[in-house]
This record gives structure tokens, C-alpha cells and sequence, in this order.
């Protein structure tokens, strides 16, 4: 196992009626003006909104609220929540909503700790942040892990451009998860998020680095399995309080480094391939990453064929007696393809309702490549004719 380190400092607030929690959770981390930052109308909707503002109300806790966050959260949102939260004087950033709003609450954090920058330059990997606004989430969504991660993605409105930024500066100090508030998401979005949040595992697990790590390899399988089930389960009871729960809590165990750890770090190459086709198509990013994930398996197997073999057998069942590795590593992935569409995820760019040009295909990769510093991957190490090549597969056009 490679030596590691493993922080996870939020508080989390785990179950029935946890928003309730919301403003005792506040005052212990002596919040007393909160910007609460949410999305749609969905948090309206349910009136969650309301029952958090009552509940920050009973504290004495002042609050000002920005909504609007939009899926692929937008910098200029960003920019409107800064000022807002500079001429309210608040001293503590509240997300309501799923990954999009507490991205966009992560990056108003780092742009109000240090007003004399730009944030955007901290997406653009031109510097690193020195200092972030405590904040806090209640969740509705489970997919992106944020709520207890170093991770956010912002995409630049102006140039399409989604970019990262992981920090630890920027790990909430609590976690509100009441699995209850994930009931009421259409289907499609809860398989969207049962596909992040596997694939923040699955991207974990392949590396070409194979140290002794059973215990991580014995999490991350474990985890990849309950999700897969339950996510079989929600599409026929969308309102099963156990496969809600077991979900949201591992949408937060993929994405916390836990499933790295004693690792490489993973390879990360589908997510960042991802990013691109989100900030030029604004596509679901589970669903994306779902389109993609399989063609970048075919491509990178070669050069890591002991962990596909693995996760083959450990995850998807595949007997693999009387086949090569070549043959078992495939039927687990065409597994998880066949499990993509019985959740209604697409496989590939037609599926997922675009098609894009050729042109549009060598931007994806140059952008990519760009965005990456050059190449990406551990399983296999991309550059940019490899990322085009990836592309092309998804498109149809290799």
C-alpha cells in the first residue's frame, strides 16, 4: 500500500429530518449571517427552503439568499454570490441543493477569502488558494460527493470552459443528509447520480500502480455493488428509504479519497473528458460520463488488465472460468453497459442525444489535453491524439 493522506473534517448530519439540525449545526460553528445558496424552484417547491430559513430563524441566525445555480454551475453566478455576500457581511456560505449549488458555495468561498483575485484563476490552475469561507451543506442530490469532498467544477459562461479545483480549503465544516429529500428527483436525475457516484470510485480503482490494498479494493467493490442494487431498486421504488439512504451515504464515501486511498490516486481520465463535453454541450454529467466511461475502457484495457479482471469478477459476477483476461475483462464491461441502459444511461454520443463534428471532436481534445497540463490517466496515460481516439469511439467514428 503507497503511503497516504486521509482528511475528512465535516460533520455530518446523518438521517431523518437532519436539515431540523440546521441551525444548532450552524452556531456551533458560530455562523451569524449565512448567504444560503440553492438552485430551481425544486427547494422552493418542497418547501425545504422555508423549513431551513425557520430553522436558521430560531437560532437568531441572519441569512441572505442567491438562487439560480444551474446544472454545470456557472462562474458568473459565482461573481453575483461574492458581491452579494461582501455587501451582506456574511461570515458563513450555506449550500441547499445537490453538487451544482455546493460547487458553486465552494467557489463563492475561495472568491470571498480572497476578494483581491479572481477565483476564476484558481480553475484556471494559474495559482492555488490561500484561504476559503467556512461553509456548510444540506442535500438534496446524491451524486457528487461535494458535500464532504475537496472537489468543485465551475464552468466559465463566456468560454465553455469546465475546469476543477480541489482543495482541502474548501471541504464543508458540516454535512446535512436527510435521504428523505431525495425522493422526489425524476428518475433519469437519480441515475445520473448513481452513475457519478460510481464512477468516482470506479476511477479510483483503475491504476497501473498494483500495490497490496485489499482492504481499499474490498471498500471500493462493496460500495460499487450496493450502488449498482440500489439503483435498480429506486427505478421500480423511486420511494425506498434504505436504497436512498445506502446511495447518498456512498455518494459521499466515493468522493472523500476513501476509495483512494493507499493508491495512486486512480485514473481520472473520464472525468476530465467529461468536462469538456459538458461545457460544450451542458449534458447531465452522469449521463456523460456514462457515454464515455465504456469506450475508455476498450481503449486503456491493454495496459491494465489485471484490475479490469478484477473488477470483472469482484463487481459484475463474471465467471471467469475457461476465458482469457482479454474475454472476462470484457464482459465486465459490457455489464456495465447493459446495467448503463437498465437505468436509462446512454453508452455513447447518440445515446446521450449529441453529435458532435469532426471538428467539434478535435476541439474536445485539444481543450481537454489543455485543461489536463498535456496528458492525463494512470490505467493508460493519454495526450490529446489518445483523447481524440476516446472520443471518436464514443461518437461511432473509430
Amino acid at each position: 500500500m503507497l503511503d497516504f493522506t486521509y482528511n475528512v473534517p465535516t460533520k455530518v448530519a446523518f438521517g431523518h429530518d437532519a436539515e431540523a439540525r440546521v441551525g444548532e449545526l450552524l452556531a456551533e460553528q458560530g455562523a451569524t449571517k449565512v448567504l444560503v445558496h440553492f438552485g430551481g424552484g425544486s427547494v422552493v417547491r418542497s418547501g425545504l427552503l422555508d423549513r431551513v430559513l425557520g430553522y436558521l430563524d430560531e437560532a437568531g441566525i441572519g441569512h441572505v439568499e442567491l438562487g439560480g445555480v444551474q446544472p454545470n454551475p456557472r462562474i458568473s453566478k459565482v461573481y453575483e454570490g461574492i458581491e452579494l455576500a461582501q455587501k451582506e457581511g456574511v461570515d458563513f456560505l450555506l449550500a441547499v441543493g445537490g453538487g451544482s449549488v455546493i460547487d458553486s458555495t465552494k467557489a463563492i468561498a475561495y472568491g470571498l477569502a480572497e476578494p483581491e483575485h479572481d477565483v476564476w484563476e484558481l480553475y484556471e490552475h494559474v495559482r492555488t488558494a490561500k484561504a476559503c469561507f467556512p461553509l456548510g451543506s444540506v442535500l438534496t442530490i446524491s451524486a457528487a460527493g461535494s458535500e464532504t469532498s475537496n472537489s468543485s467544477v465551475i464552468t466559465n459562461d463566456e468560454t465553455l470552459e469546465k475546469r476543477a479545483y480541489d482543495d482541502d480549503l474548501a471541504r464543508p465544516r458540516i454535512a446535512i443528509m436527510n435521504p428523505e429529500l431525495t425522493m422526489t428527483l425524476p428518475d433519469y436525475q437519480t441515475a445520473c447520480g448513481c452513475t457519478d457516484i460510481m464512477m468516482h470510485t470506479m476511477e479510483r480503482y483503475f491504476t497501473s500502480v498494483a500495490p497490496t490494498m485489499e482492504l481499499t479494493d474490498g471498500i471500493a467493490e462493496a460500495l460499487l455493488r450496493v450502488v449498482r442494487d440500489c439503483a435498480l431498486i429506486l427505478r421500480e421504488e423511486p420511494d425506498n428509504y434504505e436504497a436512498r439512504a445506502d446511495v447518498m451515504w456512498a455518494g459521499s464515501l466515493a468522493h472523500n479519497g476513501l476509495t483512494g486511498c493507499g493508491t495512486d490516486g486512480g485514473d481520472w481520465s473520464a472525468h476530465m473528458l467529461e468536462h469538456e463535453v459538458g461545457g460544450m454541450f451542458d449534458v447531465a454529467h452522469g449521463a456523460g460520463l456514462a457515454a464515455i466511461w465504456p469506450h475508455w475502457a476498450r481503449y486503456v484495457m491493454a495496459d491494465c488488465m489485471d484490475r479490469f479482471v478484477k473488477f470483472a469478477v469482484n463487481v459484475w459476477d463474471v465467471d471467469p472460468e475457461g476465458k482469457t483476461d482479454e474475454e472476462i475483462a470484457l464482459e465486465g464491461v459490457a455489464a456495465v453497459e447493459e446495467f448503463y441502459h437498465s437505468i436509462g444511461m446512454p453508452t455513447n454520443f447518440a445515446e446521450l442525444g449529441i453529435e458532435p463534428t469532426d471538428e467539434q471532436l478535435e476541439k474536445l481534445a485539444h481543450d481537454c489535453a489543455i485543461a489536463c497540463g498535456g496528458t492525463q490517466g494512470s490505467a493508460k496515460v493519454l495526450g490529446e491524439p489518445e483523447m481524440l481516439d476516446v472520443y471518436k469511439m464514443a461518437a461511432g467514428r473509430a
